[in-house]
């Protein structure tokens, strides 16, 4: 089931000079990249690319609160409030804004499988959780509870889209047609 996924690696893998070895372990799993492109990410693209969704919002912010709870962090003093979706929104920003510090690259790939298959080789978006072997697991140096404390997101290297539904949206909102190549 050939299939086309989307993969940006972010700024934090760009500033630590990554970017080939990560793209050498994407094409050693058969990935063919069918677009490439180096951008600064302006804040519509930041904010068009994280969901708004009241679900996301409300996911992010119960993850965080647990993360907190888990790391004995003061939620009132850290995050200024103990609203889910209020916490998801702070930490949307957070995500946006660290999406347009710096210059990231995008790719299209294609492959069996592409989705799960990238999402696999990237690993768990929090770092900690990421196996050995994964780009994550391997190459990350951050972890939520740090990212909290700091009032940040967390730097986990690399976006890969989570559905093939996901994967069609990202694709379309990262790239014109006549930038992939057939």
């Amino acid at each position: 089931m050939m299939e086309r996924t989307l993969l940006v690696i972010k700024p934090d893998a760009v500033k630590r000079g990554i970017v080939g070895e990560i793209l050498q372990r994407v094409e050693n799993m058969g990935f063919v990249i069918k677009a490439a492109k180096l951008v600064q990410v302006d804040e519509k693209l930041g904010e068009a690319h994280y969901p708004n969704s009241e679900e996301w919002k409300r996911n992010v912010g119960v993850r965080t609160i647990e993360d907190c709870e888990k790391y004995g962090m003061d939620l009132m003093e850290n995050m200024g409030t103990t609203d889910p979706i209020e916490i998801g929104n702070l930490v949307k920003k957070w995500n946006v804004d660290y999406l347009c510090s710096g210059p990231v690259f995008a790719f299209v790939l294609e492959g069996l499988n592409a989705v799960e298959r990238l999402r696999s080789l990237v690993g768990h978006t929090v770092p900690t959780k990421a196996a050995p072997g994964t780009i994550r697991g391997d190459y990350s140096l951050d972890s939520a509870i740090l990212a909290n404390m700091n009032k940040r997101c967390i730097l986990n290297l690399v976006h890969a889209s989570g559905t093939v539904e996901e994967a069609k949206d990202e694709i379309n909102l990262w790239f014109k047609k006549e930038e992939i190549l057939n």
